[in-house]
């Protein structure tokens, strides 16, 4: 049931359920109360325009992927985990498992594995099932990790998890089991500050090895590089609106799971 309320109720903290709840509520009062009406079209209006400029987006995005930025070169450890969220199953009509908008983690498992970071790549995660069909996560990740050149003795599956805290817990059964300490946590740079502390609150000597960054210092200096560009990255654009998102889903997330004393 936690899982469930958990990805459902935030829904209407995000600016699009926000903006949804708020007119309906103008709907229910356009003709008795329309000044009631009329505050909560110019709030939802509002709403969407702060929301969805590049502006507030890419620095709320930047508060996140920039926290846990290796200062140095990524250094050995026992093995790697890799968290689920990257995929796509094999299902018709797709041929083979594809890699989802945040499936960067699977290669720079990859990438860390030839360098020889870490001899064993564990991949966390299960499948809701609401969430459509299809194999586990983890199972998806696999496949493409052995299309990839990576031997299948080196990957080790955990396909049990279905948010962040059991991944942390089921991972650690599995450190615990094979004598392995120190992990490289690989998981996209906005999901990187929560999942970090949750593992470490297991007791997991975990070393953030971030990836995916949504926002990088071009994208920021593209803000202020011309007035025109100032001017354009002030009006609504949908991908602005995902990546704000994204980023609230990340401090509410925090925010929740420091009440149930996960972090």
């Amino acid at each position: 049931m936690f899982l469930y309320l958990s990805k459902l109720l935030p829904l209407f903290l995000y600016p699009l359920g926000l903006t949804c709840v708020s007119l309906i509520v103008a709907l229910i009062t356009l003709w008795k109360r329309p000044k009631i009406a009329a505050i909560c079209i110019s709030l939802s209006l509002i709403l969407l325009l702060v929301c969805s400029n590049a502006w507030v987006a890419k620095n709320l995005v930047k508060s996140l992927e920039w926290q846990n930025i290796p200062s140095v070169e990524i250094p050995q450890a026992d093995a790697m985990v890799v968290l689920g969220g990257a995929t796509k199953s094999k299902i018709w009509p797709r041929t083979v498992v594809d890699l989802s908008e945040t499936g960067d983690r699977v290669i720079y498992a990859a990438q860390l594995y030839l360098q020889k970071k870490a001899p064993v790549i564990i991949l966390s995660g299960g499948r809701i099932n609401w969430r459509g069909s299809g194999t586990s996560e983890s199972a998806d990740m696999a496949d493409i990790l052995i299309s990839l050149g990576i031997p299948k003795s080196a990957i080790i599956q955990e396909p049990n998890s279905l948010n962040t805290y059991q991944n942390a817990v089921n991972v650690k059964k599995i450190l615990t089991e094979k004598g392995l300490k120190k992990i490289l946590l690989i998981t996209s740079a906005m999901h990187t500050p929560r999942s970090l502390k949750i593992f470490q609150r297991q007791g997991i000597d975990a070393i953030p090895a971030p990836t995916d960054f949504l926002v990088s210092e071009g994208e920021l200096n593209e803000l202020v590089d011309t007035p025109k560009s100032a001017i354009l990255n002030l009006l609504p654009d949908t991908n602005n609106l995902h990546q704000f998102t994204n980023a609230l889903k990340e401090y509410i997330g925090n925010f929740i799971y420091a009440l149930r004393g996960w972090l």
